[in-house]
């Protein structure tokens, strides 16, 4: 897979921390004052959410598959498999 999940959660946590950091730049260097400052660092500070959910979505899918290797090698033991030798259907789970 291409992206991990701890990607995610560490861009996550970049963007509150540039969030933070975007608000004091702004604060301090541009003229506009509060205002400015305040909706650069909430758009920033907006992505985290985003960056977050992704990593949970990506934990879910590494897990998934983490999980289904190891049925795959459990039914070619055996022990997933019914007395045809058939791996039982996941339908409705």
């Amino acid at each position: 897979m291409g992206i991990k999940s701890s990607t995610m959660y560490v861009a996550g946590l970049a963007s509150i921390g540039a969030s933070v950091a975007v608000w004091f730049t702004s604060n301090s260097k541009e003229s506009a004052g509060v205002d400015r400052a305040d909706r650069w660092g909430i758009f920033i500070g907006e992505w985290a959410p985003t960056f977050f959910a992704i990593g949970i979505a990506l934990r879910m899918e590494e897990t998934r598959e983490e999980m289904g290797s190891s049925i795959e090698q459990d039914s070619l033991r055996g022990s997933y498999s019914d007395s045809e030798g058939r791996i039982p259907s996941r339908a409705g789970v």
